[in-house]
């Protein structure tokens, strides 16, 4: 199995970042595009846990302005073959100290790259 090809990990770092251009414009299309519509997709947030595409799309609808801005602190991107990859990045919201993690998994789909399965958390702030 080939590992980080070059050509799917341009393709899933072009994914990982429409993601979050859309993300932070809260644009609800591309984010509802860039998610497998499927009853086994997942996101666990900070403070739900939601099953499937409808559940997700729920959420986004029902959350006011979106998603926090953020910085990204840091990003890993790994391609295992063609069309599997996994985007974990660090990131700080806003006005924030704490660190937040989100974690995906996408596929290669007949539409393009789609996630799956994606967890986002934040960390207990030092004291």
């Amino acid at each position: 199995m080939k590992i980080n090809d070059p050509e799917t990990l341009a393709a899933v770092t072009a994914a990982c970042d429409q993601y979050e251009a859309a993300l932070m414009a809260n644009d609800l299309a591309t984010l509802d595009a860039l998610f497998w519509d499927s009853p086994m997709t997942l996101r666990y947030g900070v403070g739900e846990n939601l099953y499937g595409t409808a559940e997700i799309q729920a959420f986004r609808r029902g959350r006011v302005g979106g998603s926090p801005p953020r910085k990204v602190l840091r990003r890993e991107i790994a391609c295992y073959g063609d069309a599997f990859a996994t985007c974990n990045l660090e990131f700080r919201r806003a006005g924030s100290t704490q660190v937040g993690r989100q974690s995906q998994s996408w596929i290669l789909t007949a539409g393009g790259w789609k996630i799956t399965a994606a967890h986002v958390s934040l960390m207990t702030e030092s004291r």
